[in-house]
């Protein structure tokens, strides 16, 4: 038998990174750091400044709002400003106000992000003064948790701010009435409001929300929520299984930050899609992506392509720093190109990389059925086995040539049982052929799943739990109006 062997060569060394690398090279510069971050949200504020200036130079009363282009005004109506009855643009003002303030703000996050670039401290003290209550320490668990409590009561005050417009400030554009009006009796029903998550109110999900009452009642309910969670996280320390679970560096908190933006970016860009209580068709367009009559992409089009093709960028952000973090917790250092190395036992075939010898697969594959400890054959098969039925009934079902008809559901059940049934002959076969006194077994398994009576358990609870499994499924699919009326009556 052959080895492969890995060498280092001077050619896979990376150098170390220069300007490019964006506030990469501030990660240990908290200082520094926290400028770049000030000077960050400077430039996003005077982006939304001076592109409000520039859509109301271009701005045509005359013509649909959702026809020219726009970005931010079509957002500002929504939310009341300066509209009449049936959405027309009425008073520009406010918006010239809404630049203008952004326009200041930004002259003044821009002062503070050169500030702390150029002039205050590299590194933040860790001290009781008030430049020491910024600083931190990637690894302390303690500091890291209460700046995500921060973060937590900063966004509740914000879905508050919307609650304020609401009810006190103005109100809301409501295009069921196709006038702006003030939303004096939010919906507080917990049960209707997160009833919206499980599907209870359409198969929208939460887009499929059709009134401002639950609109804002749900920012209500968003903003005690994260604001209670802010609460905990400050003064509360992080679980056992949370030290033990997450990565705690500068870049690990980069991954889940990443992650966290590309599911509000694909969720965002499926609500703006499918919802027009939110996203009103007179400032937007027509709901679904299309363009006009007269070949002009919408406003709602743009806003969806836009969520989409930046949430499919922050995911495989996401993916690469996340793949950083675990590799270097495995061992691995990207910085002198060590991305392959040989396993323990060379003889065995195998190698090492950042994604099968991570903690992620390592912990991920102990847990399935198969590996776990302290299961009987009896268990494992019935588990596995319940899992192979319970999902192979759907391709069958969507994808077999009765998927049309009314027996579609009984089709795909018969074709998973006669499926499973061959998978469990196939087993007992294995079994056989490959637990025959006086010959080692070959394979990883279980110590209590390698004698032939022990995989003849194994191969029969996993017909049991594969007919189980299709049965349950098949039941599921054939009643879910019926568990979809009983768990809206629960909710209402």
């Amino acid at each position: 038998m052959t080895t492969a062997t890995i060498t280092q060569t001077t050619e896979l060394q990376i150098p170390k990174v220069g300007w490019w690398a964006g506030n990469a090279r501030f990660v240990e510069l908290s200082g520094k750091l926290l400028g770049a971050h000030i000077a960050h949200a400077g430039l996003i504020v005077l982006w939304a400044g001076a592109m409000t200036f520039f859509e109301l130079s271009q701005y045509d009363p005359t013509q649909p709002m959702y026809e020219q282009g726009l970005i931010l005004l079509p957002h500002l109506a929504t939310l009341g400003f300066g509209v009449g009855d049936g959405g027309q643009i009425v008073d520009t003002y406010p918006y010239f106000v809404i630049g203008t303030l952004h326009l200041v703000s930004s002259a003044v996050l821009g002062a503070g992000g050169i500030y702390h670039s150029l002039l205050g401290p590299e590194v933040l003290p860790q001290t009781k003064s008030f430049s020491g209550f910024f600083g931190y320490d990637w690894r302390d668990h303690d500091k890291m948790t209460s700046i995500i409590g921060i973060h937590l009561i900063l966004l509740g005050l914000g879905a508050w701010l919307l609650v304020a417009k609401a009810m006190f400030v103005g109100g809301l554009y409501d295009p069921a009435t196709s006038s702006v009006r003030i939303i004096s009796e939010p919906t507080l029903n917990a049960g209707r409001i997160f009833g919206y998550l499980i599907g209870l109110h359409g198969s929208e999900g939460m887009a499929s929300v059709d009134n401002l009452e639950d609109v804002v009642g749900g920012h209500i309910w968003v903003g005690l929520l994260c604001i209670g969670g802010g609460i905990w996280h400050i003064f509360s320390k992080p679980f056992a299984w949370a030290r033990q679970v997450l990565f705690w560096s500068g870049e690990a908190y980069l991954s889940y930050s990443l992650g966290a933006l590309a599911y509000m970016g694909f969720f965002a860009a499926y609500f703006v899609t499918v919802n027009d209580t939110v996203y009103p068709s007179v400032f937007y367009g027509p709901v679904g992506l299309s363009t006009t009559e007269t070949g002009v992409v919408t406003t709602r089009t743009w806003l969806a392509a836009f969520q989409f093709v930046f949430a499919l960028l922050f995911l495989f952000g996401h993916i690469w720093h996340a793949l950083r973090v675990r590799a270097k917790a495995a061992g691995f250092d990207f910085q002198q190109g060590d991305f392959v190395t040989p396993t323990r036992v060379p003889e065995e075939g195998n190698l090492d990389t950042p994604v099968n010898a991570s903690d992620f697969t390592l912990t991920f594959l102990k847990n399935l059925p198969i590996y776990r400890a302290n299961l009987s054959p009896l268990s494992r098969g019935i588990e596995i086995g319940m899992a192979h039925g319970y999902f192979l009934i759907g391709p069958f079902i969507k994808l077999g040539p009765l998927r049309d008809s009314e027996l579609a559901n009984l089709a795909g059940l018969l074709a998973t049982i006669t499926l499973v049934l061959i998978l469990s002959i196939g087993l007992s076969i294995y079994g056989r052929a490959s637990f025959v006194p006086n010959k080692p077994v070959i394979g990883e398994l279980p110590d209590n799943l390698k004698t032939a009576e022990a995989w003849s358990q194994f191969s029969m609870s996993f017909l049991v739990g594969g007919v189980g499994g299709a049965i349950f499924a098949y039941l599921i699919l054939n009643n879910s109006q019926q568990l979809l009326q009983i768990i809206q009556g629960l909710g209402s």
